[in-house]
């Protein structure tokens, strides 16, 4: 989608998190990590490849696994799957992604720039995310759902990581 002067759509959340810059980072770059935490609710993941370097690349498979919230898949009827680039990985500060969904509906196509910023904040970690060129076929409202629901579960998985 569009706005009125026809730029693409960018979509952002972000939340402080106790824990610090390091852990969260660490929980990027450890594809088994990374595959508990980021599904949104209602989804599950599983890790195709990862290489966690600038210029590296992933693909991660999400399935809708939500009986009471059914949700169509952009690749299959019941899955997404996402290719990613790392573009840019700044140690315990920044990881910025080329995403790309692998659909055959035009409306998912194109490459979205998805960049998490890691801020150093009195009660942990602010942890920052912005979507960049959201496909036009993800609606607004679901894609920020989904971006509250990851930053949830990120700060889930850092606690107890620390436990």
């Amino acid at each position: 989608m569009t706005n009125s002067s026809g730029k693409k759509r960018t979509d952002s959340a972000s939340k402080v998190i106790k824990a610090s810059p390091q852990t969260i980072y660490q929980a990027f770059t450890d594809p088994e990590a990374l595959v508990s935490w980021l599904p949104p609710e209602g989804m599950k993941g599983s890790i195709d490849f990862f290489e966690p370097r600038e210029g590296g690349a992933y693909q991660m498979s999400l399935t809708y696994v939500s009986p009471d919230r059914p949700m169509r898949g952009k690749t299959s009827e019941d899955t997404d799957v996402v290719r990613g680039t790392f573009l840019k990985l700044v140690e315990d500060k920044q990881i910025v992604q080329e995403i790309k969904f692998e659909s055959e509906d035009p409306s998912f196509a194109g490459a979205m720039i998805m960049t998490w910023a890691l801020e150093t904040v009195s009660e942990g970690t602010k942890a920052t995310i912005i979507c960049e060129n959201v496909p036009e076929g993800i609606r607004q409202e679901d894609h920020e759902a989904g971006l509250e629901s990851t930053l949830e579960n990120l700060a889930a998985f850092a606690k107890q990581d620390r436990a």
